[in-house]
C-alpha cells in the first residue's frame, strides 16, 4: 500500500541517495530524536532488529574493548553465556539462537516450551558465565508469558544487562523501557514504516558499546545513510502522528470486516485484541469444519494462490486464521472480504469442496 507517510519517506531516502554524510551525526540525531520521543538516554540504527540481537549480545561479552572487539566471535576469553526463555525460542526466518551464536555466545536456554518461571531463571543465571538476559515480546512467543520487569531484576541482581527484543513494539517503546531493561530492540520498517532497519535504545553505556562493535563483527551489519535517513523522516511522522485517531480507524476496520464476515457460512469471526500488548486489535476467523468449510490451512491456501494473492496467519491448533488489517486500505479490505466470501460459497456448491480447497 502507498500513502503519504510512504511517499514522504520514500523522498527523503531518494534525496539521501544523492548526497554525502557524516553517519556518526546522523546516528547522533537519531539518538536526540528518540531519547526525546521514549525517554531513552540514547539510540542508534542498526541493520535490522536480528542484528541488533546479534550486536547487543557482542556488546555484552566485549563492550567497547579494541581487543575483544576484534576477536569475535571467538569469545573463549570472555564471558560468553546468554540466557533465554524457552518460550521466547522463536523461528522469524531463523531461530533467535543464531542471532546469539553469530555473536560467538552460547545460548542458555531457560524452563520448558510452554513456561519459564522466575525459578528457572534464577537457576540459568546462577552460571556466573553468564554474559546477558535476552527477552522477546512477539506474537511468535508460546505459553505462559514471562514478566518482563521480574526477569530483568533478576538479570540486575546479577549485575548482568538485560535486553527485549520487541521487533513489532515501536508503539510501546517508554513502556517496555519502563520494565528496566538496559537495552529495547524495535524494527522500523514494521509499523514505523521506515525503510528496513533496527533501533536499539536505552542506556548510553551500552548502546554506545553497541555502536563499538562497528570496529568488528558489526561492519557486516551496519545501517545504510538511506535507511539512517529513512528512520528520521519516519520518525518526524510519528510525531505529527495523532495515535488515538490512528487507533479509532484501526477499530472501525476491525469492526466492519468482522460484520462481514458473518453472513459467510463455515466462518466464526471475532475481534482478537493483539497478543503482545500492541494497541490494535486482529480478526480471528475460526472455521467451523460442521458448516464443510475448508480447513483453515487449505483456506490460507486459496488466498494465497489467488490474484491478488492474500497471505494471512494461521493458527492451526484452533483451525484458525489471524488477520492483521492496519496496513490495508479501504479497497483492499472490500477485495479480501469478497475473495472470502467467494471461497465460501465455492465450499458449497453441489455439496463438495472445489479441488483447490482440498481437505488436508
Amino acid at each position: 500500500m502507498i500513502n503519504s507517510h510512504s511517499l514522504g519517506v520514500g523522498r527523503s531516502v531518494s534525496e539521501a541517495l544523492t548526497q554525502f554524510f557524516l553517519i556518526d551525526e546522523l546516528q547522533s540525531e537519531i539518538s536526540k530524536v528518540v531519547a526525546h520521543m521514549t525517554g531513552a538516554e540514547a539510540a542508534a540504527v542498526v541493520h535490522c532488529t536480528s542484528a541488533g540481537i546479534t550486536l547487543a549480545v557482542a556488546s555484552a561479552m566485549a563492550g567497547d574493548n579494541p581487543s575483544k572487539i576484534a576477536s569475535l566471535p571467538d569469545s573463549s576469553d570472555m564471558p560468553n553465556r546468554v540466557v533465554i526463555p524457552a518460550c521466547h525460542v522463536v523461528n522469524y526466518g531463523h531461530s533467535i539462537l543464531t542471532d546469539i551464536r553469530l555473536a560467538g555466545a552460547t545460548p542458555v536456554v531457560a524452563g520448558r516450551d510452554k513456561s519459564c518461571t522466575a525459578y528457572d531463571l534464577q537457576d540459568a543465571l546462577a552460571d556466573t558465565r553468564t554474559a546477558c538476559l535476552l527477552l522477546v515480546s512477539s506474537r511468535l512467543v508460546q505459553g505462559n508469558p514471562v514478566d518482563l520487569s521480574e526477569a530483568v531484576t533478576l538479570a540486575h541482581k546479577r549485575n548482568l544487562p538485560a535486553f527485549i527484543d520487541g521487533a513489532a513494539q515501536d508503539m510501546r517503546i517508554p513502556e517496555l523501557l519502563a520494565t528496566g531493561a538496559d537495552l529495547v530492540l524495535v524494527s522500523a520498517q514494521k509499523y514505523l514504516a521506515s525503510p528496513t532497519a533496527g533501533l536499539i535504545i536505552g542506556r548510553r553505556a551500552c548502546v554506545q558499546a553497541c555502536r563499538a562493535q562497528e570496529q568488528g563483527i558489526g561492519r557486516a551489519m551496519k545501517a545504510t545513510k538511506e535507511a539512517i535517513v529513512g528512520v528520521l523522516a519516519a520518525l518526524d511522522e510519528r510525531q505529527r502522528l495523532d495515535i488515538t485517531a490512528w487507533r479509532a480507524e484501526q477499530d472501525r476496520k476491525v469492526h466492519w470486516f468482522v460484520k462481514q464476515m458473518s453472513g459467510v457460512a463455515g466462518i466464526k469471526a471475532s475481534e482478537m485484541p493483539d497478543p503482545t500488548g500492541a494497541l490494535f486489535s486482529r480478526v480471528h476467523l475460526r472455521i467451523e469444519p460442521v458448516h464443510r468449510f475448508p480447513t483453515a490451512s487449505a483456506l490460507a491456501q486459496a488466498l494465497r494462490s489467488g490474484n491478488p494473492s492474500v497471505w494471512v496467519g494461521e493458527h492451526t491448533a484452533e483451525n484458525s486464521l489471524i488477520l492483521e488489517l492496519v496496513p490495508l486500505s479501504r479497497e483492499e479490505l472490500h477485495r479480501v472480504v469478497e475473495r472470502i466470501s467467494e471461497l465460501g460459497r465455492q465450499s458449497h456448491q453441489v455439496g463438495q469442496t472445489p479441488a483447490t480447497l482440498h481437505r488436508e
